[in-house]
């Protein structure tokens, strides 16, 4: 008896969808492992198919979706076939078998429990519902990653937000975090245990931790995304702004693992807490000694501005002024709500690159993302930078004389109009709520 022979899968060749490119800088031109892609004068790319591999690599990274794969309808015939068949292909692609058995080695969603002096911070919850949202889409565990020094109490914690499990290193060499022993300590984890996902706070601490990681493990970071979700093939699909914040990228690490991401505190919503719930600790041991450390903490010494810091990333309430505040001296307007309200004042990037609020006053991509309960927008146009930084508050509201405005796009409550006349008005009407209040009581 003859066997029969497995067909080979077509693998088709990409084209260009007419009218969808947006110009985004080559990516898929970069992607190409055979130089098929080429980019016109116009930034589009020209795809030449005598040199498409089918690899589908310029497709998985156009932001866009301006590009296909096209199938001729002998190959559409032979795909149909293997469809009824149960899908017979022959394996011609080693590397793509490699690649598979590789992938397959990773599974898993972790979070970096970030702490100082064993207080956690809120970002690694925050990152927990995520992560579960994550976990069930792949069918695994989430798992919290807990490194430091008498933090034994934080695992019950991470099994209150949410974790499965959680691995725990808890020596003294952790004392203090320093990037040289964390770092070691992680990717001793990873290598042992062999995560998917790994998901981080986009704070001092992790921003320079995953960086190093991602360095020595030799995989993909996105920072500062703003959305992640699951694809078909298991990629963690990373969202963040990019080119200025004038489109959102969707980026995507397809053959190496772990997938790391940071996230900014307050992007993702905080889960609820579940009390009694438990779960696995894995203690594990690290191969490092103080001894080993280049680096040492002297002493620690805290700032003493501090006190009076500022925190609009946590605040509930934030009145912000833009441009159209006109000046620093009217920024006063601004503070009399603020402070009626219970709230703090922020300010878009155009008014604190004009030195009319300091730096740590910025809303927006390249400063603060906030989640407060109100959010009152005021002489601010809305520029893609400063919504991404707010737009997940509950209640916005948007004063602006240009009825054009985009911040109105995103506004719960929108009111067109003369700012210095609008928001001294409601400052008056607030005041003269908390006193009828107050008179009643």
């Amino acid at each position: 008896m003859v066997a029969k022979k497995p067909v080979k899968k077509p693998r088709g060749k990409a084209r260009l969808l007419d009218g969808k490119c947006i110009a985004c800088g080559g990516r898929c031109e970069s992607a190409c492992p055979v130089d098929a892609v080429v980019l016109n004068d116009a930034g589009e790319p020209v795809i030449t198919a005598d040199k498409c591999i089918g690899c589908v690599k310029c497709v998985k990274v156009c932001p866009a979706e301006a590009i296909e794969m096209f199938f001729t309808e002998e190959e559409k015939k032979i795909l149909e076939e293997l469809a009824k068949q149960g899908g017979v292909v022959e394996e011609d692609d080693p590397e793509a078998a490699q690649l598979k058995v590789y992938l397959a080695e990773y599974r898993g969603v972790w979070v970096f429990v970030e702490q100082n002096d064993g207080e956690v911070a809120k970002v690694s919850w925050e990152l927990l519902g995520t992560g579960a949202e994550l976990a069930a889409k792949l069918g695994v565990e989430l798992c919290a990653v807990v490194i430091g020094a008498n933090v034994g109490h934080l695992p019950e914690q991470a099994f209150s937000w949410g974790a499965d499990k959680v691995y725990l290193m808890d020596e003294p060499v952790f004392t203090h975090y320093r990037t040289e022993p964390y770092t070691k300590a992680l990717c001793q984890m990873i290598e042992q245990y062999k995560p998917e996902i790994i998901l981080m706070g986009a704070t001092g601490m992790g921003r320079d931790l995953a960086g190093a990681v991602a360095t020595v493990v030799k995989t993909g970071l996105t920072a500062d995304c703003t959305g992640l979700d699951i694809d078909q093939e298991r990629n963690l699909m990373q969202t963040r702004p990019a080119f200025g914040g004038n489109i959102m990228a969707t980026i995507m690490c397809d053959r190496f693992r772990p997938q790391m991401a940071t996230v900014r505190p307050h992007v993702m919503p905080m889960p609820e807490a579940q009390t009694g719930k438990g779960g696995e600790i894995i203690p594990v041991r690290s191969i490092l000694d103080e001894g080993s450390i280049l680096t040492k903490v002297v002493e620690i010494i805290r700032d003493s501005k501090a006190m009076d810091h500022v925190d609009i990333a946590g605040a509930n309430i934030i009145v912000s002024g833009g441009r159209g505040m006109m000046g620093k001296e009217n920024f006063g307007i601004l503070e009399e709500l603020a402070d009626e309200l219970g709230g703090v004042v922020g300010a878009s990037r155009s008014a604190v690159d004009s030195g009319w609020m300091p730096g740590d006053r910025q809303v927006g991509q390249t400063g603060k993302t906030v989640r407060p309960t109100i959010y009152i927008a005021c002489g601010i146009s809305g520029a893609i930078q400063h919504m991404v930084g707010m737009q997940d508050s509950d209640i916005i509201i948007a004063i602006n004389r240009d009825r054009e405005a985009p911040i109105f796009q995103i506004a719960t409550y929108g009111i067109v109009g003369d700012l210095f006349q609008v928001v001294p008005a409601i400052t008056q009407r607030v005041r003269e709520l908390r006193q009828s209040g107050r008179g009643a009581a």
